[in-house]
């Protein structure tokens, strides 16, 4: 299968779905990410690209399709659902990973609700949740304890950002593994990764 992440700076991805990507790597599924900013509104665009270009290899993603917007400032527009949707032309995924439209931060509201557009054709769409989503009510779990290691390697590897959570001491990667563990205890696994579904065709 074709998979196809989708987030609005880099690291979005690693948080939400980096260790379901991983498992899917093992398996042998191919990996493609796209991201729509450099970030560089939470840092030097060149360290972020940077630091998502080496996150990426580490995933085993076969490409990372850049965007090219403006962090803060992606637009609600036509030419974003077709920059989108040329990626899926050329990806053809199977499935697709992107923000939960309910979310605090613009971007990931936008990313998210030109995603639903593009994606209109896609049999397999997924939302993941990130530190600022809202109103999160998964019922697809993925068990990511053999790969939450990995996932939190990912995230160290973004060095710009691991303290930027805006709570208290805690890094990104105390917040990924205590989400992953509340997650787990849902799915009534120890580590767990969760996900809305717009659309799941069962793969039988």
């Amino acid at each position: 299968m074709n998979i196809l992440a989708i987030g609005s700076h880099p690291d979005d991805i690693e948080y939400g779905c980096g260790g379901t990507l991983l498992k899917l790597n093992r398996q042998n599924h191919p990996i493609y990410l796209y991201v729509a900013t450099g970030g560089d509104f939470g840092g030097d665009p060149s360290i972020r690209m940077k630091e998502q270009e080496e996150s990426a290899r580490e995933i085993g993603a076969r490409r990372v399709f850049w965007g090219g917007y403006k962090d803060t400032q992606i637009p609600m527009s036509q030419d974003l659902i077709a920059n989108i949707e040329r990626v899926i032309h050329q990806v053809k995924p199977d499935f697709i990973f992107v923000h939960y439209p309910d979310d605090t931060h613009q971007d990931h509201r936008i990313l998210s609700n030109a995603t639903i557009t593009a994606t209109r054709y896609i049999r397999n769409f997924l939302f993941y949740e990130g530190p600022t989503t809202q109103n999160f009510s998964p019922s697809v779990y993925v068990d990511i304890e053999e790969t939450l290691e990995r996932k939190i390697q990912l995230l160290k590897i973004h060095h710009s950002q691991v303290t930027k959570t805006n709570i208290g001491d805690m890094t990104v990667m105390e917040l990924a593994q205590s989400t992953a563990n509340f997650r787990g205890i849902q799915g009534r696994v120890k580590y767990a990764e969760a996900f809305c579904p717009s659309r799941l065709f069962m793969l039988i």
